[in-house]
């Protein structure tokens, strides 16, 4: 009879794992019966690597796992976020099989701005109050660095009976319905302004074009502290127009002396009336295109 061998021991034989209940430890075939210490050792490294193999493993499912479950709550939180927002889903892109469009409309323009000399050069449209005290107002005029005192204003509607020399015949010649007069003084220089009023631009331009500056002017107009000025004496005379208006001035010495071509005060103060007056025409045609474009 052959000895029997532990290895063979109640069955086949199995390998000894320590972390196993009840395996068995195998023994070497040799009389001393001495434990193999290489298998053993071989045994537990091969162990020991599935259990690191193992552990990365469900770590790694571990990381997935929570990497759904935040992502799981953000796309949650979002949701939420867009039920509770008033304005979620008005983007300005249309969604996937929607028919809306946005709104067309027709292209406009803007109309043209309203000219202001249009409302000045005809009288069916120049329909604002008209007065020399409009035309002229307060007691005094700074321009052009001076500071003008106004004295006597005059408004008539015999236009002839406020000019001389050949001036009369001109503004009848051409319908000339009002004239409106302001004088001004600064220290011994006085200045008339007279304002003749048309129906319409081409009557107050033919007009203005006739004068001969030399032989037809306005009256100086005197009194309220404003002595008599070029009444015979020579004096700096002007004609201009602009709309349905012609205007004129006089300029010269309350002492009697006559201009001459050295006397630039003069000629100042006939210039700063002038563009004054041309200036108060043309703010009258704003101010009237201003209220028809507010209407």
């Amino acid at each position: 009879m052959r000895p029997m061998s532990y290895g063979q021991q109640g069955g086949p034989q199995s390998q000894w794992d320590p972390w196993k209940p009840h395996s068995q430890q195998p023994w070497n075939g040799g009389a001393d019966e001495t434990p193999d210490w290489a298998a053993l050792a071989e045994a537990s490294e091969s162990r020991n690597k599935r259990r690191r193999l193992l552990f990365i493993g469900g770590g790694a499912l571990a990381t997935v796992a929570v990497g759904t479950a935040v992502a799981v709550a953000v796309v949650s939180a979002n949701s939420n976020s867009d039920d509770n927002n008033p304005t979620s889903g008005q983007s300005g892109a249309a969604l996937p099989g929607s028919t809306s469009r946005a709104p067309s409309f027709a292209p406009t323009s803007a109309p043209p701005p309203l000219d202001p000399k249009d409302f000045i050069s005809i009288k069916s449209k120049d329909t604002a109050p008209l007065g020399a005290q409009i035309l002229f107002p307060g007691t005094q005029l700074p321009a052009g660095g001076a500071v003008y005192k106004k004295g006597p204003t005059d408004d008539t509607k015999s236009c002839s009976a406020a000019a001389k020399g050949g001036l009369p015949k001109i503004l009848t010649d051409n319908d000339c319905t009002r004239l409106l007069r302001a004088s001004y003084l600064d220290g011994g220089t006085a200045v008339t302004v007279g304002v003749a009023v048309f129906d319409t631009e081409a009557q107050a331009t033919k007009a203005a074009s006739k004068v001969n500056p030399q032989k037809d002017f306005i009256r100086s107009l005197s009194g309220q502290g404003v002595k008599g000025f070029c009444n015979s004496t020579v004096c700096l005379m002007t004609a201009n127009s602009y709309g349905r208006y012609a205007y004129f001035t006089i300029t010269g010495f309350t002492s009697g002396k006559d201009v001459t071509n050295k006397d630039t005060e003069v000629y100042r103060t006939s210039n700063n009336l002038k563009d004054y007056t041309f200036n108060q025409i043309r703010r009258r045609g704003e101010a009237q295109a201003s209220a028809a474009a507010n209407e």
